[in-house]
């Protein structure tokens, strides 16, 4: 299913919502009707905000079969792009920390040098 959705303003009030659906297969004349309401926008009626939003039934799918596997690793950054996604880096093997760099704003601080920690 194809809609186009719409403003329209009434004297005295504020706009109201509209639409418009159209079946699967009537891209073209959804696309003609969006085009004649921004046609009649330009020649001075109170439209706004015109929009298309489509729903195409065998691309949508149901809850949960896009969760991703139990095993599957997805990091925002790569540090080192030669390290594969999915296993740690051989910086973090080593140093026993996270893949964040040292000055990140979130990282660890690290304790100053002769400083124990005794009193």
């Amino acid at each position: 299913m194809i809609a186009v959705f719409w403003l329209a303003g009434q004297q005295g009030s504020g706009p109201q919502s509209q639409h418009r659906s159209f079946a699967a297969d009537q891209l073209a004349q959804a696309l003609q009707f969006a085009e004649d309401l921004r046609r009649r926008r330009r020649a001075g009626e109170s439209i706004s905000h015109v929009a298309i939003q489509s729903e195409p039934i065998d691309s949508v799918g149901e809850a949960g079969v896009a969760d991703a596997a139990a095993d599957y690793a997805h990091y925002k950054r790569r540090l080192d792009p030669s390290v594969p996604l999915g296993r740690a880096s051989a910086v973090a093997a080593a140093g026993g920390r996270d893949r964040e760099p040292p000055n990140a704003p979130h990282a660890p601080a690290a304790a100053p040098a002769g400083n124990s920690g005794a009193a």
